[in-house]
């Protein structure tokens, strides 16, 4: 079987974790780009981990400046098969409190100025997003959470919005009203992306705020989201910890075949391809064309 490898994308506060050994960085180049910073590497146990911290070191790119291709290139370079996002979310119901940790099984994705595919022009694919979280990955997440007594639920509907702007009331009222649960920035195109990469995905959306729909939170006060956003990266930290000691060591085939997806999912014929395109698709989807990082 394959080896599991742990993805971490997330805060750089996420790279302090006990146990972590042979911790070394390295930047990792891409066909699409630069990835947000340099990859770092280290091992729990003996479980490999990768950390990527999302935004930069410092916090430099904004939620639309992402180079998100590259992300999950860099990541799939670097062998990762299992990853968890680490994000800061607002909520949209009175139960999801400040420092509930939401596992979420879907999304609505709203935004509009991202690169969305690693195809394209030259080959075509479409995977399946019916389900775009690995229910297997979330396991290991929530048992992890209950081991560390990190109140969360499991489920849960994150609206994805461009920002970097908060939401405006009607907004935030509109999105509740579509039974969504959460509101973040970032985990589209991340998800897609992933997906394509076949890398099973899944997310931990920790509520910092009520967003602005709440009667009694009706602006969101930054100061508090980031003193909410500091406690919750230090249960983070314990949660990650917690799913690297106990997590398997053979990569566990996903139950939905995210892991898989690219076997039915290239439409373009082969002698259409765009070689240019197959070239820089050698880490995401060799396994399936025979060529380059996965074959």
């Amino acid at each position: 079987m394959t080896r599991s490898v742990l993805g971490i994308i997330g805060g750089s506060g996420l790279y302090d974790l006990p146990g972590l050994e042979a911790v070394r960085a390295e930047r990792i180049e891409t066909p699409w780009g630069a990835p947000s910073d340099e990859l770092r590497f280290g091992e729990i146990d003996g479980l490999p981990l990768v950390f990527l911290p999302r935004h930069g070191r410092g916090h430099v790119l904004g939620p639309s400046q992402i180079n998100y291709r590259a992300n999950i290139d860099a990541l799939k370079r670097a062998g990762v098969t299992d990853l968890i996002s680490v994000s800061a979310c607002g909520s949209f119901r009175e139960a999801l409190s400040p420092g509930t940790f939401v596992l979420v099984d879907q999304f609505i994705d709203r935004t509009f100025a991202r690169e969305k595919s690693f195809f394209g022009a030259g080959c075509v694919a479409h995977v399946s997003l019916a389900d775009p979280v690995s229910p297997g990955l979330v396991k290991h997440i929530e048992a992890a959470a209950k081991a560390e007594d990190i109140p969360y639920q499991r489920g849960g509907t994150y609206l994805v919005m461009e920002g970097p702007q908060f939401s405006t009331r009607a907004e935030s009222h509109l999105y509740r009203s579509w039974g969504c649960d959460v509101i973040g920035m970032t985990n589209m195109p991340e998800a897609k992306l992933a997906r394509e990469a076949e890398i099973c995905y899944a997310t931990v959306a920790m509520v910092t705020d009520y967003d602005c729909w709440h009667e009694a939170h009706q602006d969101i006060d930054v100061a508090e989201l980031l003193r909410v956003l500091n406690e919750n990266v230090d249960k983070a930290r314990q949660l990650v910890g917690r799913i690297a000691r106990d997590f398997p060591r053979a990569h566990e085939p996903c139950p939905i075949g995210s892991d898989r997806v690219l076997d039915t999912a290239i439409i373009t014929a082969p002698e259409a391809r765009d070689p240019a395109l197959l070239k820089k698709l050698d880490a995401v989807a060799g396994r399936v064309l025979g060529q380059g990082a996965n074959p």
